[in-house]
């Protein structure tokens, strides 16, 4: 596996935390986001609901399927990214800034957290190939 596709979702997370800080300072913007007309409120409340649900489907799988350490990782993160998704949705459903920094905050370190983890996790593999990682 390459290093680019292990880092990637690091610098993601950091983004997701970065962006949950800026998004937090700035209440004009984060009005903004958060108030949209109701059509697109709706749109993106819809949105945060079937990601949610896409997210536990994909976790749901990688937990019963998954047979490494690897596996298990990202079901989990999947985990932890409905629940980031389905508190986006509660805050475009209530049109409440909060729900939405909290979902960047969990996204952004669940992906950070779990990308040190796969690191980790494959710099082992690398170190002892051998040796079974479960």
């Amino acid at each position: 596996m390459s290093s680019a596709r292990l880092y990637w979702p690091l610098g993601l997370g950091l983004a997701a935390l970065v962006a949950g800080t800026a998004f937090g300072w700035n209440a004009g913007l984060l009005n903004t986001l958060v108030t949209p007309p109701a059509i697109v409120r709706a749109a993106l409340v819809g949105a945060g609901a079937w990601l949610g649900l896409e997210m536990l489907r994909r976790a749901l799988i990688g937990l019963t399927t998954g047979d490494d350490m690897r596996t298990a990782v990202r079901a989990i993160r999947f985990v932890f990214l409905a629940v980031a998704a389905f508190a986006a949705g509660a805050g475009w459903l209530l049109a409440n800034p909060l729900p939405l920094i909290v979902a960047l905050v969990i996204a952004g370190v669940d992906v950070v957290e779990t990308s040190f983890l796969l690191i980790v996790v494959g710099a082992r593999r690398i170190a002892d190939p051998g040796e079974p990682t479960e």
